[in-house]
């Protein structure tokens, strides 16, 4: 008997990251095109950082809660997760937008931007566990026909 290979290596596995990867480096790419720059800053970025911290957040309670095991729940978490917001948040961007701001002398500028939007991106990601919880919670059940509510 072989031993199953760890999903991280599985061609399935690789597929659906490189798949939720490509849309989610897409619609970055629209936003930040859509949404108009101030200057040499783009508040596009940010806000897709903060947008893709409050998904991370979601999805990872929304997931976990269903069961961290099982199959639709690990294969939403590759394409969702890993795929769509690995491809859709861009630290390196950000990092490069504040590094034009201050070679412009904007340096308060872009360490306010880098320090807001790592402590507003905590705050996203928070939220998005809560409303995650919210959502996965097991709602109560409806009494039976012949019995009193409570």
């Amino acid at each position: 008997m072989t031993a199953s290979r760890p999903s991280h290596l599985r061609w399935g596995s690789i597929a659906l990251v490189g798949l939720g990867g490509t849309v989610g480096t897409l619609a970055r790419e629209t936003i930040s095109l859509l949404v108009p720059s101030f200057g040499a800053f783009s508040i596009a970025i940010p806000l897709i950082n903060l947008a893709g911290a409050f998904l991370l957040g979601f999805l990872y309670e929304a997931l976990t809660r269903v069961s961290p095991r099982e199959p639709r729940a690990t294969r939403l978490r590759l394409l969702l997760g890993t795929g769509f917001c690995g491809g859709f948040t861009t630290y390196s961007a950000l990092a490069t937008d504040a590094a034009v701001l201050n070679s412009s002398g904007n340096l308060v500028l872009a360490v306010a931007i880098l320090a807001s939007t790592v402590v507003f991106g905590a705050v996203a990601t928070w939220l998005g566990i809560a409303v995650g919880a919210r959502v996965s919670r097991p709602r109560p059940s409806a009494p039976s026909a012949g019995t009193a509510a409570p």
